[in-house]
């Protein structure tokens, strides 16, 4: 019988609006739902454990490494990694440097996420800027949003470096062959753009290691126009953003909709499983967090507001990464196109 890889996830246990308790529980859920995790808890011991002992889990899956202290989000970042090292974050990080962890998770400041990946595990070589690359839900399944919020002033070389990454996971994390790379832009003609998108257009056209389909509008992105949408931070983090809020907006005003008359509720009750089950498959929370590409080892950032069921799929998505061993297959990527 083939043994299986037990994947070891140091997550930050103090980072988020609702840490300890939703990440403990998370953490808790992802043990208990997949035999291959490893759950480390990084944080103040005390709290966590007194935490888990809510909780029936294998306890030889779930270990707690103190950490006396937290960064915050109204921290300077590069200060904050520099001066706090017995916080969670920087402890859990080592972590992962140190080969201890194969994966860091957290719902803590960003800043200080995206600057301690950098300067604690380090990027790969050849690779210009790790970029956030979330999973959005669209009407055919899932796509790859990247960047989302670590590069706001990008370069074209940057974004065609994206694109190679996005689709390296696409393919070999989700499953998808030969994923439609897709630019975002304000129009489909290849004249349209900005500076930045009519830069990075024909070097993706003339890129042979993706499927470049072109530029693709917003309005296109939830239909499933494509696996992979391309663009800088700032672009991205508005479509992130703009989805979630749709998304809250839609279901709110729906509900009230079917609540509204006595018939609408008994069409409630009978549309309820199937419309439950939909409204589940467009909830940005169902996939996880979104993994920092391009580095020595799996960052995986979490909104801050996340609640437990966010924790444990942004835990179990380091599975698939560490088994399809997604940044040796980014750095070959990017390496076979330097020796070029």
């Amino acid at each position: 019988m083939e043994q299986q890889t037990m994947v070891r996830v140091a997550v930050d246990a103090m980072g988020g609006d609702n840490a300890p308790a939703a990440v403990v529980e998370g953490a808790v859920l992802a043990v208990c739902e997949d035999s291959r995790v490893h759950a480390v808890l990084v944080g103040k011991e005390d709290i966590i454990r007194e935490e888990l002992k809510k909780y029936t889990y294998d306890k030889e899956r779930i270990s707690v490494v103190d950490a006396g202290e937290v960064i915050t989000n109204d921290e300077a970042p590069v200060m904050a990694i520099r001066r706090k090292k017995d916080s969670s974050i920087v402890k859990a990080m080592n972590l992962v440097k140190n080969n201890e962890a194969d994966a860091f998770v957290s719902a803590g400041s960003t800043g200080a996420i995206l600057v301690g990946a950098q300067l604690i595990i380090g990027r790969l070589p050849g690779v210009e800027r790790p970029p956030l690359a979330p999973l959005i839900p669209t009407e055919t399944g899932v796509a790859l949003l990247i960047d989302c919020g670590a590069n706001v002033d990008a370069r074209p070389s940057h974004l065609v470096q994206f694109a190679r990454m996005g689709s390296v996971y696409m393919e070999h994390v989700l499953g998808v062959r030969n994923p439609r790379v897709a630019i975002v832009n304000i129009g489909a003609e290849e004249e349209k753009g900005n500076t930045l998108v009519k830069g990075t257009f024909p070097l993706l056209k003339n890129c042979n290691e993706i499927n470049f389909t072109g530029s693709i509008e917003a309005r296109d992105i939830p239909s499933g126009a494509a696996d992979v949408i391309v663009c800088e931070a700032f672009v991205g983090n508005v479509i992130l953003k703009l989805y979630e809020g749709l998304a809250s907006t839609l279901l709110s005003t729906v509900k009230k909709g079917m609540m509204s008359t006595f018939r609408s509720k008994v069409g409630a009750l009978l549309v309820k499983p199937a419309l439950k089950k939909t409204l589940k498959s467009m909830d940005t929370a169902e996939y996880g967090g979104a993994p920092m590409l391009g580095l020595k080892g799996l960052v995986v950032k979490v909104h801050g507001s996340s609640e437990k069921a966010e924790m444990k799929n942004a835990i179990l998505q380091c599975i698939a990464f560490k088994e399809q061993n997604i940044s040796e297959k980014i750095r070959t990527s990017i390496e076979v196109n330097e020796n070029k």
